[in-house]
């Protein structure tokens, strides 16, 4: 059997986006093996399901920030351990951190021949960030490409990166996938169910109701929707996020202080998205980056409007005034009128929710499962062809 193993710094991310890859690894006959730190979850995951698939797990100390160099040290060396007592033979690698050590971890173990995928879900350098992004992870990304068989990225921006990047051989494989794909028959509007929601939840027919999906971090920039309703002032406005993370404390100190606790909810992790989407009149993602967003393109598969940030992910499916309304991620004003305009165009939402509900269905993921399976058969019979 061919032995594979998937690395990601955040240990749930195997669990909620690439289940999909588990059982295409599998139906090519591949032992799996999964490293990442199982105290860093974000996403749940059920380590019991995971090694009922026959997957074995390791705890290794990466973190997601390169500043706990200490960490990532440690999880340099046990990646290393990994590879030589698992005689890893393709290794698959995801997030920044996890990209970095595992292909370093596999140049050090090259002695054992092993194939390097790796997933970029979003580099840190693209038009308008930082400068120092570009200074410092523009040349790590182009020095490791050199050790990488197949980069896979999920947006147009970062694959015409990807060109300039020399990789191993010259036939190394550049791929752009849909995003990690989403089942978008989930999320189809239900009738009956906006009501049946609205009534366990507490909200009125009468309210305005934007919901987020994600990680409650600064990246993902909540606090500018909670400034817009704030300057609206209409109490028919209720703003609900689910997800958890850093910022929990801070948004709702925040909602207080701009006297709207009243309308915002903070419902933490869960499981039940599509549910909670079915009750949304539109569906608000003001990240200041994105590699893609998979949380807005399961609110468009569910035929809800949305109101974005214009970022390199979003521009994959956003067109301002037809899928929804784009603006700058930092501009309250921007905001406070695009939940204007939604709120008082009933026709206009029922009109870009049906768009929406057809675009969704380029990311859908049957589309990625196309690719993924082409690409894994590939590295699978070159590893193969190396014994």
């Amino acid at each position: 059997m061919k032995k594979v193993l998937i690395i990601t710094t955040i240990s749930g991310f195997l669990s909620q986006f690439e289940m999909n890859d588990v059982d295409i690894l599998k139906d090519l006959g591949c032992e799996l093996h999964y490293a990442s730190n199982f105290h860093n979850p974000v996403y749940e995951s059920d380590q019991g399901e995971l090694k009922k698939k026959g997957i074995k797990l390791y705890q290794i100390e990466i973190e997601k920030t390169p500043i706990h160099l200490a960490h990532n040290i440690k999880a340099f060396f046990q990646i290393c351990h990994i590879i030589r007592t698992g005689q890893i033979e393709l290794l698959h690698c995801h997030n920044p951190i996890g990209g970095v050590l595992g292909r370093l971890a596999a140049f050090f173990c090259r002695g054992q021949k092993i194939q390097v995928i790796y997933t970029a879900h979003g580099f840190h350098f693209y038009e308008g960030a930082p400068w120092m992004n570009w200074l410092l992870f523009f040349p790590v990304e182009a020095l490791l490409a050199r050790v990488t068989d197949c980069l896979i990225t999920i947006n147009k921006e970062d694959y015409k990166r990807a060109s300039l990047f020399r990789l191993r051989k010259k036939k190394s494989l550049r791929v752009q996938i849909p995003g990690v794909g989403v089942r978008t028959e989930r999320f189809r509007k239900e009738p009956g169910r906006r009501k049946i929601m609205r009534d366990r939840l507490g909200i009125g027919e009468e309210v305005f109701y934007i919901l987020s999906v994600g990680e409650l971090n600064r990246n993902k920039n909540h606090e500018v929707i909670l400034r817009a309703i704030a300057e609206i002032g209409n109490p028919q406005i209720h703003y609900g996020v689910c997800g958890k993370g850093e910022r929990a404390e801070h948004l709702s100190r925040l909602a207080e202080e701009l006297g709207i606790s009243g309308q915002f909810t903070l419902f933490g992790f869960r499981r039940d998205i599509p549910d909670m989407l079915q009750c949304a009149d539109c569906f608000a993602f003001p990240s200041k980056r994105e590699g893609l967003g998979i949380a807005a393109i399961e609110a468009m598969a569910g035929g809800i409007p949305l109101i974005t940030s214009d970022c390199r992910g979003t521009r994959e499916y956003m067109e301002d005034g037809v899928t929804g309304y784009v603006c700058r991620s930092g501009s309250v004003k921007e905001y406070a009128g695009a939940i204007t305009r939604m709120m008082e165009d009933k026709e206009g939402r029922k009109r870009m929710g049906i768009t929406c509900t057809e675009r969704a269905r380029r990311f859908d993921l049957s589309e990625t499962d196309k690719i993924m399976r082409r690409v894994y058969r590939k590295m699978t019979d070159e590893v193969l062809a190396a014994e």
